[in-house]
């Protein structure tokens, strides 16, 4: 999946345009302004190029140097899901303007709870793709997860399978990392995390995973994914079906504290 494909190519060439117009007035060369900006001269050189997405860092640190008063970090905001597939992009928009989200997944732990360790592990088992895409990938999954640090961030409700936390995804080390995290989240005012037990056996879930998004002023959406591609499903009866179905996955999970207690169990036994 290369950067500036299906439709991003205008964004990412003007950001690359302005960068490379604004170093040159400058005068610094690519390798003066990675050392300012504590990034590599190839990095500078496949963002102006138009090889690589910026992060949300990077852009911020060009502000920084050349004193744009956020002018790369507002040109960024038209690049956040440049690295997403076509497909998952409208949700991504969706997803950073709810104001809650009900997520079940039943395999992996959710997107927005994961570590850097853990999504890279998971995103590098993608036939065809590069190192260098995997990077960008892990970076734009991990901006997804800013939208919880916000001052009004939304409500996070994930109800988590067992076997997703029991799933050796990157080893034991980063699996150990990932539960610890899961555990530390869980404690935060507006993540709440469910896990269904194993013994609970078979239930609605292993269907397939889904996140429910509620909006201030806006009907509720699902999004569903596939193996091939993911959909958002706007109809009221559909929606209602599958909040029904979160609300029965509910209902088999262990309450707050006995999932944060398994929680810390389960990362203590992947020592």
């Amino acid at each position: 999946m290369a950067p500036g494909r299906d439709g991003d190519q205008s964004a990412l060439a003007m950001f690359a345009g302005e960068l490379r117009a604004v170093r040159a007035r400058a005068g610094m060369s690519r390798d003066e302004l990675a050392a300012q900006v504590n990034y590599s001269g190839s990095l500078i050189g496949m963002v102006e190029s138009m090889a690589r997405v910026p992060s949300l860092a990077l852009a911020q640190r060009f502000d920084d140097v050349f004193n744009t008063a956020g002018t790369f970090a507002r040109m960024h905001l038209h690049l956040r899901a440049a690295p997403f597939p076509s497909w998952f992009r409208p949700f991504a928009q969706h997803e950073s303007e709810a104001t809650s989200l009900r997520t079940f997944e039943h395999s992996l732990v959710p997107g927005l709870l994961q570590t850097a360790e853990y999504a890279r592990a998971l995103l590098s088992t993608r036939m065809g793709v590069s190192e260098d895409e995997v990077d960008q990938l892990v970076t734009a999954r991990l901006e997804r997860q800013a939208i919880l640090e916000r001052d009004e961030p939304p409500l996070l409700w994930a109800v988590i399978d067992e076997a997703a936390l029991r799933r050796p995804v990157g080893g034991r080390k980063v699996m150990r990392a990932q539960v610890e995290h899961l555990a530390e989240m869980a404690q935060r005012r507006n993540v709440l995390i469910q896990v269904i037990p194993l013994e609970v056996g078979a239930h609605e879930g292993v269907n397939g995973a889904f996140v429910i998004a509620e909006f201030a002023n806006a009907p509720s959406i699902v999004y569903l994914e596939t193996a091939l591609t993911g959909l958002v499903v706007e109809r009221p009866e559909d929606v209602a079906a599958v909040t029904l179905i979160y609300e029965t996955l509910r209902s088999e999970a262990l309450p707050r504290a006995g999932s944060l207690k398994m929680l810390e169990e389960v990362a203590r036994t992947w020592t």
